[in-house]
């Protein structure tokens, strides 16, 4: 069986047991409490507009099938080490090994290009680029990163960039009140706490996930905007806490409802203040960031 064949049996595997391995999550089933316990709460797919799909954009630029398998595989083998500038990468070989076509391998190697990984150069063929070469802002790299030995270095950059734009996108989105987005904000913070008494670490995380990304594209800025997948990323990539926000925790929901209080009343600083508490969890975190000055 060839490498691209295990891959894509064990990602299958992976989504009928309700596991996730890299690239898959967001093939992760709702969990369920048993009926006679399931409490109501606000539904996931409740929004009719935009809003029930902030947050669940595509972890990346991937399709499925073949071709994202492929290209799964290969971005893995890139950013762990295991691909490295010393040969080219030839696509005849590459179609051998993980028994695609020519048409695959060459999609696949246009997408690394795309992401800076590797570059295709007449009489030189298509060799691994270095690191300062990569698009480290690109989810699938992201991902990538927080699975393979960099994962230590992964965790902390995505640290330290969310805490540098998320209080500040905290703070522009108490200006831009939206009875919409609020709405769908207090709805999250409720499927949190549902989530957190019903012991659904997965349903947590979504919300959480939707939650912060909505926060940042309604702050009115188009450049943080766009750093909404990033933050997704960052709170959807597992392998260990990467964030202060990805284990349930009764503090982590007050912090979220302090957020949303803050935006309500159109306070920049409380918001702001909240979202630097919610962010400073972890001992790794206080290392590279400071606490939150007490005023």
């Amino acid at each position: 069986m060839s490498t691209l064949a295990h891959t894509m049996m064990t990602a299958a595997r992976s989504a009928d047991s309700g596991l996730a391995g890299p690239g898959e999550l967001d093939r992760y089933p709702y969990a369920e409490a048993p009926m006679a316990d399931r409490v109501a709460a606000p539904a996931w797919e409740g929004a009719d507009s935009d809003l029930g799909r902030v947050g669940r954009r595509a972890a990346g630029s991937r399709g499925r099938g073949l071709h994202g398998q492929l290209v799964q595989q290969l971005g893995q083998m890139i950013v762990s080490g295991d691909l490295g500038a010393d040969r080219p990468l030839v696509p005849e070989e590459i179609g051998q090994r993980f028994e695609v076509s020519r048409t695959v391998v060459r999609e696949s190697l246009r997408v690394l290009e795309a992401k800076g990984l590797v570059s295709a150069r007449p009489n030189v063929g298509t060799r691994v680029r270095p690191v300062s070469d990569w698009n480290l802002l690109d989810p699938d790299i992201i991902e990538w990163r927080a699975f393979g030995p960099q994962r230590d270095d992964q965790r902390r950059e995505l640290n330290e960039l969310r805490w540098t734009i998320e209080p500040l996108a905290a703070r522009l989105a108490a200006g831009h009140g939206r009875e919409d987005v609020q709405q769908r904000l207090v709805d999250l913070v409720e499927i949190m706490s549902h989530a957190l008494a019903q012991g659904d670490a997965l349903t947590f995380s979504r919300a959480d996930a939707e939650f912060h990304a909505l926060l940042i594209q309604v702050a009115g800025n188009r450049m943080l905007d766009h750093l909404s997948g990033i933050v997704t990323s960052a709170l959807q990539v597992s392998g260990g806490p990467a964030t202060g926000c990805e284990r349930p925790t009764e503090a982590s929901v007050a912090q979220h409802a302090r957020i949303v209080d803050g935006l309500g009343s159109g306070d920049g600083a409380v918001a702001e203040g909240a979202m630097r508490q919610l962010l400073t969890v972890h001992p790794e975190v206080e290392r590279v960031v400071p606490a939150p000055r007490e005023h």
